[in-house]
């Protein structure tokens, strides 16, 4: 029997997001996550797509959340080369 009446670490949604990205294909993106103030969020987007443009990176925010706080976290995608 397992005991759900307090958070263990693997309860987090964080962790089960981790775990089942592990168990996940590789598809050849790569990928970064931030946790950032909403502002400091928007800047760290945009240069990431300056840095990695969309067109021949296929670059993108893969998914993103509201925390609390007004802090955002997200993942950002990309191809590893513009081949």
């Amino acid at each position: 029997m397992v005991d759900r009446s307090r958070n263990a670490p693997l309860d987090q949604p964080r962790d089960l997001a981790e775990r089942m990205a592990r168990r996940s294909k590789a598809d050849g993106f790569v990928r970064e996550t931030f946790v950032l103030p909403r502002l400091d969020a928007r800047a760290k987007a945009r240069a990431f797509f300056e840095a990695w443009p969309k067109a021949a990176y296929m670059s993108g925010v893969e998914s993103w959340r509201e925390l609390p706080g007004d802090t955002i976290e997200f993942t950002m995608r990309r191809l590893p080369t513009a081949d």
